[in-house]
């Protein structure tokens, strides 16, 4: 039993093998996130009360930098992909969606690029 209609099934026309990709994109993000959030939430935790020497210090130091870099690129990639799926579900005009997207992946990318290169002003010094 298939759940194609007849005239889908004449016609040849179904998936267009891209939503699987980003379901699981979208599902392999999230999951390095666990751990990154974890990770990031208990150690500025620890840093409650510190000045900004110390502060400094911890971010300067090579692990804890990367594991910054790291969590900022997942954590605005998946915020990219999970606002890609609002706009794709919920603005119905094309010109509309097409500017939204490209909009979002911009402003996506430029909070990750100002995020990442203020990780490494201050971890490289």
């Amino acid at each position: 039993m298939s759940l194609r209609s007849p005239l889908g099934r004449a016609r040849g026309l179904g998936s267009a093998k891209q939503g699987v990709h980003h379901f699981w994109v979208q599902r392999v993000s999230s999951a390095a996130l666990v751990p990154l959030s974890l990770w990031f939430v208990f150690s500025v935790a620890r840093l409650h009360g510190a000045d900004y020497a110390a502060v400094k210090h911890w971010v300067s130091a090579p692990s804890v930098a990367v594991a910054l870099v790291l969590f900022l690129a997942t954590l605005f990639y998946h915020s990219m992909l999970g606002v890609q799926v609002v706009i794709e579900d919920y603005v119905g005009h094309e010109g509309a969606r097409l500017a939204s997207l490209v909009l979002s992946k911009f402003v996506h990318a430029i909070l990750a690029a100002a995020s990442i290169f203020a990780v490494l002003k201050v971890a490289l010094g």
